[in-house]
């Protein structure tokens, strides 16, 4: 099939196109099932459920897509060898496809790349060009290369062979749960959802598909509001996986015509978000792909079938300690409060039993005399307890200012 006739494709032959986009990943993808979320549907009044592309080899979704585009290239262009410029998933994709399918590959990755995410993209056997310090430079030292050398550029998710790889994460969920009625999709370049909304919409017009977007990196919503592509000046959002300033042409064109709301969610959602899925599913998710997740609070349907797409686990272990953190604070299950106390004795056994009554947990205390206000009369005392959440940390709050106690919290 000609890429030039692509885009007047029906949308029952976009759907075609998924389904044999399908049949090419036979025995090289995980098929990763749905996963029946009873908290989340407790939680936010929807039959919730979860389908996990963070357990897909490579650890993302990415790999549907660059393996499909890949596995349509001509012999020419096989021999030629590819290129890509990623910072992470699409590389891992790229490199794991080049090397099944027997095709030598370049990936050209930022220098700040983290070391962990190159040595695995060079595990599968690319040659990794360093380049630049944002994908921007990257990309386009990768599109330079591609021309002086005759490589085929495999582009992240401006491109069909890549959009129908991705769409098959909807095929699957359709097979599996006929009766979806939302489909829930982390939106960067716009490769994923253009994929779901394509095959979505040729099986059951009626499915709505919603997109999510954080609100320091909304490229594509503001397109859409816009009309038109629209590249937003900087992206600041912690889901580096969706930090994409300008979405792409075909995938804005599909967006437009099938995807039915794009919600934003803030970066305290984001973090709220990974700590739910590690605490109630035991599973690790990046940071893009727990936006699906913190979407969650912001439908406005009730008692419907919703699907969340996580999209990727290819996280390092202290960006999940950090997030963890920030993610219990923000559930209020972490709370840190100073207080000036008298300096007498008794006045932290004090503190300590009320605390105690109240089934706070202390993991962390600052007794200091120089930190107060007063530092001759008083003694600035800091406390970190461990709560059950934020009903549980104002009863703490309001023992306290019984018995004379005047609480700053810290965070």
């Amino acid at each position: 099939m000609k890429k030039e006739n692509q885009a007047s494709y029906t949308l029952s032959q976009h759907g075609e196109e998924i389904m044999r986009a399908s049949e090419n990943l036979k025995g090289t993808i995980q098929k990763t099932g749905v996963i029946y979320s009873e908290f989340f549907s407790r939680e936010y009044g929807n039959n919730v459920y979860i389908k996990p592309e963070n357990l897909q080899l490579t650890g993302s979704f990415k790999i549907r897509g660059a393996y499909n585009k890949i596995f349509g290239l001509s012999e020419e262009e096989k021999k030629r060898g590819i290129i890509a410029a990623s910072a992470g998933n699409h590389a891992q994709g790229v490199a794991f496809s080049a090397q099944k399918l027997n095709i030598s590959s370049v990936i050209v990755m930022p220098k700040i790349t983290p070391l962990i995410k190159i040595a695995s993209t060079r595990s599968y056997g690319s040659e990794v060009f360093l380049h630049g310090n944002v994908y921007d430079e990257s990309y386009k030292k990768a599109v330079e290369m591609s021309l002086e050398n005759g490589y085929t550029f495999i582009h992240p998710f401006d491109d069909y062979g890549v959009i129908y790889g991705q769409g098959t994460v909807g095929l699957e969920i359709l097979r599996e749960l006929k009766d979806t009625n939302a489909i829930l999709v982390p939106v960067g370049g716009g490769g994923l959802i253009s994929g779901i909304a394509l095959i979505a919409k040729s099986i059951n017009p009626k499915i709505k598909v919603i997109g999510v977007e954080p609100v320091g990196a909304m490229a594509m919503k503001l397109s859409l509001e816009k009309g038109s592509v629209f590249e937003i000046d900087s992206c600041s959002t912690n889901a580096e996986g969706v930090a994409v300033k300008r979405p792409g042409n075909i995938t804005y064109d599909i967006t437009s015509k099938y995807v039915d709301d794009i919600i934003s969610v803030t970066e305290e959602d984001i973090t709220e978000a990974l700590l739910l899925l590690v605490e109630k599913h035991k599973l690790i998710c990046e940071t893009s792909a727990v936006l699906t997740v913190a979407a969650l609070k912001k439908l406005n349907i009730k008692n419907k079938n919703v699907v969340s797409v996580l999209s990727g686990g290819n996280i390092d272990v202290l960006t999940i300690s950090s997030l963890i953190n920030k993610g219990l604070v923000s559930r209020g299950r972490i709370f840190c409060f100073s207080v000036d106390l008298p300096d007498i004795p008794g006045q932290l056994m004090k503190i300590s039993r009320i605390i105690a009554e109240l089934n706070g947990n202390v993991i962390k205390l600052d007794h200091n005399q120089f930190k107060a206000s007063d530092r001759f009369t008083k003694v600035q005392l800091e406390i970190t307890v461990e709560t059950t959440g934020n009903d549980h940390i104002q009863k703490i709050i309001s023992s306290l200012a019984k018995e004379g106690f005047s609480v700053r919290k810290v965070y």
